[in-house]
């Protein structure tokens, strides 16, 4: 085919190969470049999936005429210095969440995409799943009425990855930027995105990495030092909207809970939605309660079609034909609202928005 969207790779982790994996699939995509600081793992990644060209420096990649767009899946402090300079570049971009560190390098980015005149889709991928489709459709046809509360947990017994994910500097912070990111906007966006009024947050630093423990098998990082550990274990919050709704979250790496748990739940005036962990509608009809399962190949989250989904709605967008569900703006709300709750703990205080 020959109006294909030449992407290119930067940053060849874990979180890479769902990309690739995507992108492959897509017959209107087309892997042209890798980039990662290690070549090596670059260069397996790049004759694994057909790449022809690998760099170590995402400044020569981004020079390339001839690349269309990137995904990059860089550490957290990288998203937001590589997205300003691919889409100064001329290329599209999908960043992985979350967009970056801080809201002024969010500003930076969002200032870099009306610059540009590209799109810069943001990773927050659950919205592009099954399960999240399903339930949009029925919000926005009324069917939950005005959604008032939301909560969302995200509760990891054991399981922090470190490696750069508990290094500060590299990842900006914890399970509240890593893992508490999806389920705060999944709630966010089903509730409409309201404007947020205040936040109340804690964060704590109790436990540790708990390299301690045997006999129970959790994901490393590949660059896994049980030696350094300066993000927080637990975080939690209370969200304030504009519009009176709220929402209650609660985030962990580690806990001493019983098991891991993963619950995304919604309340409207008409009607109720669980979203994890298995999607299920509640509502009302003739005086009668009624817990409704949707007849759906997926219930709850599936990391493959949702990744699938989101790539193939980023090159659908590279041609023309679509709009981002997950646009920079959002990305900014995001950090406001998650610096907020950072800052909140910090302080011992509500922040008022």
């Amino acid at each position: 085919m020959s109006n294909k969207i030449r992407i290119a790779i930067i940053g060849a982790g874990s979180i890479s190969e769902l990309h690739l994996q995507s992108y492959r699939n897509n017959p209107r995509a087309e892997l042209a470049a890798i980039c990662d600081l290690n070549e090596t793992r670059a260069q397996a990644k790049a004759e694994k999936y057909g790449i022809p060209h690998v760099y170590t420096d995402y400044r020569e990649l981004l020079s390339r005429p001839d690349i269309d767009a990137v995904s990059i899946c860089t550490w957290n402090n990288g998203h937001a210095p590589i997205s300003i300079a691919a889409l100064d570049a001329g290329k599209h971009v999908l960043c992985e969440k979350p967009l970056c560190k801080t809201v002024e390098e969010a500003l930076a980015v969002e200032q870099a995409v009306r610059r540009s005149g590209k799109t810069l889709q943001v990773g927050f991928v659950r919205r592009y799943a099954a399960n999240t489709r399903i339930v949009k459709q029925f919000a926005d046809n009324g069917e939950l009425g005005d959604i008032y509360y939301a909560k969302a947990s995200c509760i990891r017994r054991l399981g922090n990855p470190g490696g750069w994910f508990s290094d500060i500097e590299r990842s900006g912070g914890g399970p509240l930027i890593d893992v508490g990111v999806h389920v705060i906007d999944l709630c966010w966006y089903m509730m409409g995105r309201p404007k947020v009024k205040s936040v109340s947050g804690n964060t704590y630093r109790r436990l540790g990495n708990r390299s301690n423990i045997k006999n129970l098998a959790f994901y490393k990082a590949a660059d896994y030092d049980a030696g350094h550990n300066d993000v927080e274990d637990l975080a939690n919050a209370l969200i304030r909207f504009e519009n009176g709704a709220s929402l209650l979250v609660d985030v962990s790496f580690t806990l001493h809970a019983k098991e891991d748990e993963l619950t995304v739940k919604l309340y409207g005036e008409k009607g109720g939605v669980e979203l994890e962990p298995k999607l299920a509608i509640i509502t009302e009809r003739h005086d009668t309660i009624l817990n409704i399962v949707p007849q759906i190949n997926n219930l709850s989250f599936d990391f493959a079609s949702g990744f699938q989904d989101e790539i193939d709605y980023f090159i659908e967008v590279c041609q023309g034909t679509k709009e981002t569900i997950s646009p920079v703006e959002d990305g900014v709300e995001m950090m406001k609202l998650l610096c907020g709750i950072y800052e909140s703990a910090a302080r011992g205080a509500e922040i008022q928005f």
